[in-house]
């Protein structure tokens, strides 16, 4: 077990070290100016993905907000299960994203997703409602990258298919994104 454990250690440390740092940093400017213009974002993704997107809104709309003079208008669309599964029964679960944004979306607010195979039709729906209704898109994708890769403006491919080391990089993008606020609040004028 020894073995297995340090393989997988090392393993993880090969998908954190594929973030790409300026592309990292391109995306705390997008946060920066999304506070600026007083935008909404939208951050959402499946399973897993779920999980860190709830987890990445809280900090950014409480974390990172409480450090600055603005606060970020941010909202997990995967958080108001009634909502969801109202839209997966009468519609399609394909839909759950898009039909939210429906309602919230305005020309540009900026989506965030995070997704291992990049490939989640409710996902890829949501990106090609958002790219037609001026609406940016920001995809956090493994390394098979799939279609959301291709529909965002802005995509961080992790080097990997594991579904665990893909989710907790991308949750490590996600804590340096707070954090860039929380400890350097400058970054948010």
């Amino acid at each position: 077990m020894q073995s297995w454990i340090s393989n997988y250690v090392t393993a993880q440390k090969a998908a954190l070290d594929s973030i790409p740092v300026a592309a990292v940093e391109k995306l705390i400017d997008r946060l920066r100016r999304a506070l600026e213009e007083d935008r909404q974002i939208f951050i959402f993704g499946n399973g897993g993905s779920a999980s860190n997107a709830s987890h990445f809104a809280t900090d950014l709309g409480k974390g990172s907000s409480d450090k600055l003079s603005k606060r970020f208008r941010c909202l997990s669309l995967n958080d108001n299960v009634s909502w969801m599964t109202a839209l997966g029964n009468d519609y399609s679960y394909e839909e759950v994203f898009s039909r939210q944004l429906m309602n919230y979306a305005r020309r540009g607010d900026l989506v965030f997703m995070m997704s291992v195979s990049g490939n989640s039709p409710n996902l890829v729906k949501a990106a090609e409602w958002s790219r037609q209704n001026g609406v940016s898109v920001v995809a956090l994708v493994g390394g098979k990258r799939g279609r959301l890769a291709e529909l965002a403006d802005e995509a961080i491919v992790i080097q990997s298919e594991h579904y665990g080391r893909v989710e907790d990089a991308q949750m490590g993008i996600c804590h340096m994104l707070c954090y860039a606020f929380m400890e350097n609040p400058e970054a948010g004028q």
